[in-house]
């Protein structure tokens, strides 16, 4: 099941509300946990299984860890921390080794490995990082383990957070599922449901146009691809990824808010950054906050030689591209952005700050699409051909016609993505994601939009058969 599907808008979502708000105290976080198992098996029933004993070792190790003193300790969490990336290196990544293996065997002339193909659990990156929080949380005392199982399950299975995210750290969140006396607020209601309907909007309205454009364009061939097709392509698929995944976030922060839950944001205009380092303060922000609190910081961060510093940004990057997903391409794109996150480092900010703003800008999108080409290629050789596409500038091969709604469709993405370099950014989110009302009338209006949105969303995905969201693959 999908946020952005029928069945849930119209069935899923309001019974569980209802119910939700008609159950008493910690009862409602019980039925948290049972709507939430019930919406994960709903896609992938036989990998539940996985989640739940994953989630029942963890809880147990945690208690281990706070009743323990000494290097009792530190054994628990390294057990706990390493079950947990044993299991994701498995289920993710044993199909990645296996055929990298074949490949090496089979050049040298010996019979490949025939094994059987492992199948990958719906959310398994971000539910082992919500375990690997709860484990180093409690070891570091920032918070204290749940008591209760059924609390620390809806830590894990909480479904608006679930299959992608945002990751949600363990000291961010503990205080919020422990307060069983969470009263309903119509405000958090209004406002969070206002907050799913333009996250809503952005998926169906613009990221799935965007993307059935970008998937056609790259499943062209070198022969069939033009220098402005290709690089239509490129955009139209930057698009895609940021308002399929921040549309995804917005959806998930407004459902959490709709039930009394408060999540950090996950996307913060990262478009208009004026370098590589800034991007990854806009984007994704979830998974930059988890990378810099237990890795990068564990590493040593910054506290070493600027060699050491280096170092660390790169496995970290490194270890964050082969995170989105079992391939190739993957880790070329975490070390591209680790290379130039380097380069800030050494010498781009400054460039960048000489050059002025909107120059800036323009130059960290062009490096920015420019690394979407590899994340999204199929494989490194079709991205060293698209490459070769983008910059030599080959005419000899017609461009292909774009229908008037992807036309639009892009140009209102890339305004709406370069809006904030001539407004105040805070007044714009404000205003784009109210929290509260200025008057009756700011609160009808946006009523009327939130009405109009959600009708217009609900035509679309009646009609449209092209709904995935791009963060369920990894």
């Amino acid at each position: 099941m999908v946020f952005s599907s029928l069945i849930f808008l119209y069935i899923f979502l309001p019974v569980s509300l209802l119910v939700y708000y008609l159950l008493p105290g910690r009862l409602r976080n019980i039925w948290i946990v049972l709507i939430s198992v019930f919406f994960y098996a709903w896609g992938a029933p036989k990998y539940l299984f996985v989640v739940l004993s994953a989630m029942i070792i963890d809880f147990y190790i945690a208690q281990k860890i706070h009743g323990s003193v000494g290097k009792t300790r530190k054994q628990l969490l390294i057990l706990g921390v390493s079950i947990n990336v044993l299991a994701l290196l498995y289920f993710k990544y044993f199909n990645f080794f296996i055929d990298n293996i074949n490949s090496l065997i089979g050049s040298c002339g010996g019979s490949t490995l025939q094994v059987l193909h492992v199948a990958l659990p719906i959310g398994i990156s971000f539910f082992t990082f919500h375990e690997i929080s709860y484990l180093v949380d409690v070891y570091r005392a920032k918070k204290l383990p749940f008591k209760h199982i059924t609390d620390y399950s809806l830590y894990i299975l909480f479904f608006p957070q679930l299959i992608a995210g945002p990751i949600i750290r363990f000291s961010e969140i503990s205080d919020q599922i422990s307060n069983y006396k969470r009263k309903i607020n119509p405000l958090f209601i209004i406002t969070g449901f206002h907050r799913f309907v333009v996250g809503l909007t952005k998926k169906v309205m613009i990221a799935n146009i965007c993307g059935a454009k970008a998937d056609y364009i790259f499943s062209l061939s070198g022969q069939q691809l033009s220098t402005e097709t290709a690089w239509i392509g490129a955009i139209a698929y930057s698009m895609q990824i940021y308002f399929d995944f921040s549309g995804y976030s917005d959806m998930a922060i407004g459902l959490a808010r709709m039930m009394g839950f408060v999540f950090p944001e996950n996307f913060n205009l990262p478009y208009i950054s004026k370098n590589i380092t800034e991007f990854w303060r806009r984007w994704h922000m979830s998974l930059s906050r988890w990378i810099k609190d237990y890795l990068y910081i564990s590493l040593g961060g910054n506290r070493g030689s600027a060699g050491r510093t280096y170092l660390n940004l790169a496995i970290c990057f490194l270890i964050s591209g082969f995170w989105h997903g079992a391939e190739w391409t993957f880790i070329i794109w975490g070390a591209y952005h680790g290379v130039f996150l380097i380069l800030d480092r050494l010498f781009l900010v400054r460039f960048t700050t000489y050059i002025g703003k909107v120059p800036a800008i323009v130059f960290t999108f062009f490096l920015t699409i420019i690394g979407w080409v590899i994340f999204r290629a199929s494989d490194a050789s079709y991205a060293l051909m698209f490459y070769k596409k983008l910059f030599v500038f080959d005419q000899s091969v017609s461009s292909i016609p774009h229908s008037a709604e992807f036309s639009y469709t892009l140009v209102f993405a890339l305004v709406c993505s370069f809006l904030a370099i001539f407004f105040n950014e805070d007044k714009l989110m404000k205003w784009l994601y109210p929290v509260s009302f200025n008057n009756s009338l700011h609160a009808f209006g946006i009523f009327v939009l939130t009405v109009v949105l959600l009708f217009l969303s609900s035509g679309a995905l009646s009609v449209s058969g092209f709904n995935p969201f791009i963060y369920f693959r990894f």
